[in-house]
C-alpha cells in the first residue's frame, strides 16, 4: 500500500485511480506476457527436434500472425460498446458480445478456408526449403484451422475488459496455456509406444487450446446469464463491425509493415537481418506492458463517455499515460545500461552483439516517449475513433517509416542503426500526433 502511495504522489494521480487503472491493466499485461511466454515453451520444446523443425514452425507461427490480425479488431470493436453501455448503466451489454461473436464465425470460417487453401504458396513466399515447408505448412494449416477460436477469444477479451473484469480474462487464458503445454507435448512426443505427430503437433495442439479456450469463455459468460443467448440487433451488429474493420485493418497492414522492415532490413545485409530479428522481437515483447494499459484506457474512457463525463474521459487518457511512461521508463533502462548482456542472451557472436547494441540503447530511450501514441490510440478507440487511428497509423508506417528506411538503410548506406533511428522518429512523432488530437477533444464528439 504504502509503494502504491508512493507511486500514486510521484505520477500525480489520486491513488483509487491508480487503483482502477491497474486493476485493469495488470491482468491484460499479464495475459500478453503470457502468451509470449508459452510461445517460448513451444519453442523449446520443439527446439528439441531439431533446427529445421524450429524454422519450419517459427515460419508457420509468423504466417498465423497474419491470419491473425485479421480479427483482432474484434477485441477493440466490441470492448467500446461493452465499456460505453456499462458506463450509462445500459443491461442490454449482451448485444456487442452476441454481435462479435456472430461476425467472429461469419469471418473465421472463410477465412480459414481461404488461408488453408493458399498454404503451400502463402508459406513458400518465406522459406523455399521443402524440409522446412514439409513442417511450416501443415503447421499453419492447423494454426488457421482454428481462427474461429481466436476471433471468439478477441471477443470475449473485449466483453470482459470493456465491464472492467479483465482479471477472469487473464484467469481463463492461463488455464487456456495450461492445456496447450500438455496437450502439445504429447502430440509433438508421443505417449508410450506412440511416437507422436512431431513438430506439427505443436500446431496441433494449440487450435485444441484454442478452442478450448473459446469453450470456457462461453460457459463462463453465459452461465453469469442464466445461460441466456439472444441474437444481436442488426443496428449493434453493424456498430461492431464499423468499429473492427478500420482497427482489424490497421492490424493486418502493420503485420505485413514488420514483414516488409524486416525485409528491408535484409537489404542491408544478411548479419543486419540476424540481428534484426532479434530486435524486433525484443521491442514487440517490450510494448506490451503499455499496449495492454491502453487497453485499459479502453475501458476506461468508454465508461466516462457512456456517462457523458467528457472532463473524467479526458482526465483517464491522460492518467493512464503518466502509469505507462512509468513502467517503459523503468522496463527500458536496463536496455540503455547493459544492451551487451541482454543481446548475449539470444546470441553469442561478438560482431551481431556490437551491431545490435546502440540499436537497443535507441529502443530503450525510445520507448518513453512511444507510450503516448500507444495508450491514446487504444484510448481513441474507446472514443469510437477507429477510423481516424487507422488512417494516420497507416499513412506513417506506410508513407513515412517504409519508404524512408528503404533509402536510408540499404540506398543511403547508414545501415540498421539508420533505420532505428528512423523508426524511433516516427513513433515520436505519432504520440505528438496523437496527444494533439486527444488534447483537441474532437473524440468526444463520436457517437457509436
Amino acid at each position: 500500500m504504502n509503494g502504491l502511495l508512493l507511486v500514486s504522489r510521484l505520477l500525480g494521480i489520486e491513488p483509487q485511480r491508480l487503483t482502477r487503472i491497474l486493476s485493469i491493466g495488470i491482468p491484460i499485461i499479464g495475459g500478453m506476457l503470457s502468451q509470449s511466454l508459452i510461445n517460448l515453451v513451444d519453442a523449446a520444446m520443439v527446439g528439441r527436434l531439431g533446427e529445421t523443425a524450429l524454422a519450419g514452425v517459427g515460419v508457420g507461427g509468423y504466417t498465423t500472425f497474419i491470419t491473425v490480425s485479421m480479427v483482432m479488431g474484434l477485441s477493440a470493436g466490441v470492448q467500446a460498446l461493452v465499456a460505453r453501455r456499462h458506463g450509462a448503466g445500459d443491461t442490454s451489454l449482451h448485444d456487442p458480445l452476441t454481435a462479435g461473436l456472430l461476425l467472429a464465425v461469419v469471418v473465421g470460417i472463410p477465412l480459414s478456408l481461404l488461408f488453408i487453401l493458399m498454404a503451400p504458396w502463402l508459406i513458400s513466399l518465406f522459406n523455399s526449403d521443402p524440409q522446412v515447408l514439409d513442417i511450416a505448412v501443415p503447421y499453419f494449416e492447423w494454426r488457421t484451422a482454428a481462427t474461429v477460436a481466436v476471433a471468439m477469444n478477441f471477443v470475449f477479451r473485449g466483453y470482459w475488459s470493456g465491464i472492467g473484469q479483465a482479471r477472469i480474462y487473464l484467469h481463463s487464458l492461463l488455464l487456456m496455456h495450461l492445456v496447450n503445454v500438455v496437450v502439445s507435448y504429447v502430440l509433438i512426443f508421443g505417449i508410450g509406444s506412440w511416437q507422436g505427430y512431431g513438430a506439427v503437433g505443436s500446431g496441433m495442439g494449440t487450435s485444441i487450446a484454442l478452442f478450448f479456450g473459446a469453450g470456457l469463455y462461453s460457459w463462463l459468460t453465459f452461465r453469469r446469464r442464466s445461460g441466456r443467448f439472444r441474437w444481436p440487433q442488426r443496428h449493434t451488429l453493424l456498430q461492431v463491425l464499423r468499429l473492427t474493420v478500420p482497427n482489424s485493418t490497421q492490424q493486418t497492414l502493420f503485420a505485413l509493415g514488420v514483414s516488409v522492415l524486416f525485409w528491408i532490413i535484409g537489404q542491408v545485409g544478411t548479419q543486419e537481418q540476424a540481428i534484426g530479428h532479434i530486435l524486433i522481437s525484443l521491442a514487440l515483447l517490450l510494448i506490451l506492458p503499455a499496449v495492454g494499459l491502453g487497453i485499459a484506457s479502453t475501458s476506461l474512457v468508454g465508461h466516462a463517455l457512456g456517462r457523458n463525463d467528457t472532463a473524467d474521459a479526458y482526465r483517464w487518457g491522460w492518467e493512464v499515460v503518466r502509469v505507462a511512461i512509468l513502467m517503459m521508463a523503468l522496463l527500458g533502462l536496463p536496455l540503455w545500461l547493459f544492451p551487451q548482456h541482454i543481446l548475449g542472451i539470444f546470441t553469442p557472436d561478438q560482431h551481431l552483439i556490437e551491431l545490435g547494441s546502440w540499436p537497443l540503447r535507441i529502443t530503450g530511450l525510445n520507448i518513453v516517449f512511444e507510450v503516448t501514441a500507444m495508450v491514446l490510440t487504444q484510448a481513441l478507440l474507446g472514443a469510437g475513433a477507429s477510423h481516424q487511428v487507422m488512417r494516420i497509423s497507416l499513412s506513417m508506417q506506410w508513407g513515412v517509416l517504409l519508404p524512408l528506411a528503404y533509402l536510408a538503410g540499404p540506398v543511403a548506406g547508414f545501415g540498421l542503426l539508420g533505420i532505428w533511428l528512423l523508426q524511433g522518429l516516427q513513433r515520436i512523432t505519432l504520440s505528438l500526433i496523437y496527444a494533439l488530437i486527444w488534447r483537441s477533444r474532437h473524440w468526444a464528439r463520436i457517437t457509436l
